[in-house]
């Protein structure tokens, strides 16, 4: 299965754990926090400013 970046972040952490280190790297410590359960993968890189394709790039990585 492929990481998209429609999933909810706190969804992707709980199925594929693997993926923390990748948010922790780009930034994205909001992962653990209650907005998590709310927010789009998307709509977290964007409110970071991350590139969210490299971010893509690197979760889908985490999985393979």
């Amino acid at each position: 299965m492929t990481i998209t970046k429609d999933m909810m972040l706190a969804e992707t952490v709980q199925k594929w754990p693997e993926t923390i280190p990748v948010f922790i790297n780009f930034g994205m410590g909001c992962i653990f926090c209650e907005v998590a359960d709310f927010e789009t993968i998307e709509e977290g890189a964007l409110a970071h400013e991350i590139d969210v394709d490299e971010l893509m790039k690197g979760l889908n990585e985490a999985i393979a």
